[in-house]
C-alpha cells in the first residue's frame, strides 16, 4: 500500500463526511474548503485559480466522488512529496470532519474511549482495512488487531467475545466499518476491568507500532563517541533508521542512526561494569549499546537485524508486508476452503451417485428375480398351451379333412357359377362398349351444337356491327342533306352577290360553273348515298332472314344439324356483297367530303380575293 493509497483511505472519508444528504455528491464551496486544507497540511503552494477554473459557480450541481478525483490527482497527490509533511495532520483533519458527523458515542458510558484514543484506532482501522471502497476490515486483521492491544496491555484476548460478536450479524462477517469497530471498543467487551490509562497506552504502541512503522522502542545505555562514557538514552527503530532521545517523549533528539545494507548487530561481551552489551555497526562509526537484560538484548538485535533486512528488500514497513503476507494467506486459505467445498460437494455428489448406483443395483436384483419368477411361470404357460393347441390341431385337422372333401364338391359348383359369371362379365363389357361408343356420340352432339351457338353468336356480332354502318350512314346522310342546305343558302348569297357586283361578273361566273361542277358531284354523292341505304336495308332484312331462319327451334325426334353441315350453310360474303360494296362507299364518302372542304376553302378564298378588289376600288357595286 504506497502513500497515495493511504491518503485516499483518510480523504474519502472527508468526502462522505461532506455528503450531508448520501447523494454521493458534495457541494463545491465545501470542496473548495476541503481542497485547500489538504494543500495546507500536506505542504503544497496551494493554487486558487486553479481551484476556482475546476470548480466554477456556473456549472451544474453538485460534485461526485467520481468528479473530485481528477482534480484530487492532478492538482494534490500528483504534487505530494513523502517527508515533506505530516501524515498524522492530514489524519486529525479528515477524521475531525468525519467524527462530527459519524462518531456519536454515549458520553455518558464508563468505558467510552478518550477523543485521541479513537482517533488512533481510527487510523489503525485505515491502515489494517481492505483497498476496497467503502472501507471496511476483515475479520482476520480486527482479531490481530485487538490481539496487537491485548498483547501491549499484558493481557489475554479472549476470541470468544469477538466470534459472538460476528456470529451475531451475518452482514459482520464480510467485515465491518469504522463506527461498528468504535462502538465495539466502546462497549467494554475487550476492555472490562481494564483502567483507561492502561487502554490508552497500550492503543498509543499500537499505533506507533503499525501505524508509526516503530519497530521497537525502549530504553538502552549507548556508550558515547568523544567521551566515551555511558548515558541511558530512548531508542526508537524504524525500517530506515535508529533515533535515540533523553526521555521517552521524544522532544529531543540526540542523534539518528541511518540503516542500510551494510550495517551490521553484533553481540559484545560484558566489560566497563555493563552487560548484555552489543554493538550496531556502520561504514563510518561503530555505536556501542547496554540492554537491561538478555531478552531485552536478543529483542533489539532481532528488531536491528529486521529493519536492515526491510531494507535490502526494499519495504518501507514491516506491517505493511505482514499485511500484504496476511492477506495473501487469507486469500490462500479462501481458495483451499473453496476447494475443500468443492472437493467435499464431489465426495457428496459421489457418494449420493454410489448410494444411487447401489439402489439401482437392488432394484435391478428385485427386478432380476421378479423377471425369473415371470419366466417360469411363462414357461409353465406355454407348455400348457401348446398341449392344447396340440389338442385342438389334432381336432382341426379331422375337421379340415372332411371340410376338403366338402370343398370338392363346393369347388364343382364354384367352377360352375365361375363360368357364368366370365359369360356375364363378356356381357358386361359388350354393354359397356356399346354405352362408351353412345358416349362419344352424345359428346360428338354437345360439340355440334357449341359450335353452332358459336356461329351464332358471331352473327349477331356482324347484325350488331351492320346495324351500328346503318347508324354511321343515316348520321352521313344527315350532314350531306345539312351541307346542302347551307350550299344552296351559299348559292342564294353568291347570286345576290353577283347581282350587287356587276363589275366582277367573269370572275363570280367561273366560280359559279365551279360551285355548280362541285354541287352535281354532291348530289351524285348523295344518290349514291341513298342507293347504299337501301342497299343496307335489303342486306338488314336478308340478315335478319337468315337468323330467323338459323334460330328456328329443334323439334323431338329432329336430328341436330351437324357443324359441318352449319358452317356450309353459312357462306362468306362475296366481294359483290352489298356489305363489302357498303364500306367501299363509306370510303368514296370520306373521299367526297374531303373534296367538298376543299370546294369550301376555295370558295372563301375566292370571297377575300372579291373582298379585297372592292376595297382597292376595281369594281363598282352599285
Amino acid at each position: 500500500m504506497d502513500l497515495r493509497s493511504e491518503l485516499l483511505k483518510s480523504i474519502w472519508y472527508g468526502f462522505t463526511a461532506l455528503d450531508l444528504e448520501k447523494s454521493g455528491k458534495v457541494s463545491k464551496s465545501q470542496l473548495k474548503v476541503l481542497s485547500h486544507n489538504l494543500c495546507t497540511v500536506l505542504s503544497i503552494p496551494h493554487d486558487p485559480v486553479a481551484l476556482e477554473e475546476h470548480f466554477r459557480d456556473d456549472d451544474d450541481g453538485p460534485v461526485s466522488s467520481q468528479g473530485y478525483m481528477p482534480y484530487l490527482n492532478k492538482y494534490i497527490l500528483d504534487k505530494v512529496e513523502e517527508g515533506s509533511f505530516n501524515k498524522e495532520d492530514v489524519d486529525e483533519l479528515c477524521w475531525t470532519l468525519t467524527a462530527k458527523k459519524n462518531y456519536q458515542p454515549d458520553r455518558s458510558s464508563s468505558t467510552l474511549l478518550p477523543e485521541k484514543d479513537a482517533f488512533r484506532l481510527w487510523c489503525l482501522f485505515n491502515f489494517l482495512s481492505e483497498d476496497k471502497y467503502p472501507l471496511v476490515m476483515v475479520p482476520d486483521e480486527v482479531e490481530y488487531l485487538l490481539k496487537k492491544v491485548c498483547m501491549a496491555m499484558s493481557i489475554e484476548f479472549n476470541c470468544v467475545e469477538l466470534e459472538d460478536f460476528f456470529s451475531q450479524d451475518s452482514v459482520h462477517q464480510s467485515g465491518i466499518t469504522v463506527w461498528v469497530f468504535l462502538e465495539m471498543m466502546n462497549s467494554g467487551k475487550i476492555t472490562r476491568g481494564i483502567d483507561k490509562s492502561i487502554v490508552s497506552m497500550a492503543v498509543e504502541e499500537v499505533y506507533r507500532e503499525i501505524v508509526g512503522d516503530v519497530l521497537k522502542e525502549g530504553y538502552l545505555w549507548k556508550k558515547g563517541q568523544l567521551r566515551r562514557n555511558w548515558k541511558e538514552r530512548w531508542f526508537t527503530l524504524r525500517p530506515s533508521n535508529l533515533s535515540y532521545y533523553t526521555g521517552e517523549d521524544r522532544k529531543d533528539c540526540q542523534g539518528n542512526i541511518v540503516l542500510d545494507g551494510n550495517c551490521c548487530v553484533e553481540v559484545l561481551p560484558d566489560r566497563d561494569g555493563k552487560r548484555c552489551m552489543f554493538c550496531l555497526k556502520t561504514l563510518s562509526k561503530t555505536y556501542e549499546m547496554s540492554a537491561s537484560d538478555t531478552k531485552q538484548r536478543q529483542e533489539w538485535t532481532s528488531a536491528i537485524q529486521t529493519a536492515i533486512r526491510l531494507h535490502v528488500e526494499g519495504k518501507k514497513s514491516l506491517h505493511k508486508d505482514l499485511k500484504l503476507k496476511r492477506r495473501e494467506q487469507r486469500e490462500h486459505r479462501e481458495k483451499r476452503r473453496q476447494a475443500k467445498e468443492e472437493e467435499l460437494l464431489r465426495l457428496r455428489a459421489l457418494q449420493e451417485e454410489r448410494e444411487r448406483k447401489l439402489a439401482e443395483l437392488e432394484l435391478l436384483k428385485e427386478a432380476q428375480k421378479q423377471a425369473q419368477a415371470l419366466l417360469e411361470e411363462d414357461e409353465q404357460r406355454r407348455r400348457q398351451q401348446h398341449e392344447q393347441l396340440q389338442r385342438t390341431l389334432e381336432v382341426q385337422l379331422r375337421e379340415a379333412e372332411e371340410a376338403r372333401v366338402s370343398m370338392q364338391a363346393e369347388m364343382a359348383l364354384k367352377e360352375e357359377e365361375a363360368e357364368k359369371q366370365r359369360k356375364r362379365i363378356q356381357e358386361l363389357e359388350e354393354m359397356q362398349k356399346r354405352l362408351e361408343e353412345a358416349l362419344q356420340q352424345e359428346i360428338k352432339a354437345r360439340l355440334d351444337e357449341e359450335a353452332f351457338r358459336y356461329a351464332q353468336r358471331l352473327c349477331l356480332l356482324l347484325l350488331a356491327e351492320e346495324e351500328e354502318k346503318m347508324k354511321a350512314l343515316m348520321n352521313l346522310q344527315e350532314e350531306q342533306e345539312e351541307y346542302i342546305l347551307k350550299t344552296e343558302r351559299e348559292k342564294r348569297e353568291l347570286k345576290q352577290e353577283m347581282e350587287a357586283k356587276s363589275q366582277a361578273l367573269e370572275e363570280a361566273q367561273r366560280q359559279l360553273e365551279e360551285v355548280r361542277a362541285n354541287r352535281h358531284r354532291v348530289d351524285q354523292d348523295v344518290v349514291a348515298a341513298q342507293r347504299k341505304l337501301r342497299q343496307a336495308s335489303t342486306n338488314v332484312k336478308h340478315w335478319n332472314v337468315q337468323m330467323n331462319r338459323l334460330m328456328r327451334p329443334i323439334g323431338p325426334g329432329e336430328k341436330r344439324p351437324s357443324l359441318g353441315s352449319s358452317f356450309a350453310s353459312f357462306q362468306i360474303p362475296t366481294q359483290r356483297d352489298p356489305g363489302l360494296r357498303l364500306r367501299r362507299r363509306s370510303g368514296s364518302e370520306d373521299q367526297d367530303e374531303e373534296s367538298k372542304e376543299n370546294v369550301e376553302s376555295r370558295d372563301e378564298c375566292d370571297l377575300e380575293k372579291r373582298h379585297s378588289h372592292t376595297s382597292n376600288g376595281d369594281m363598282d357595286i352599285p
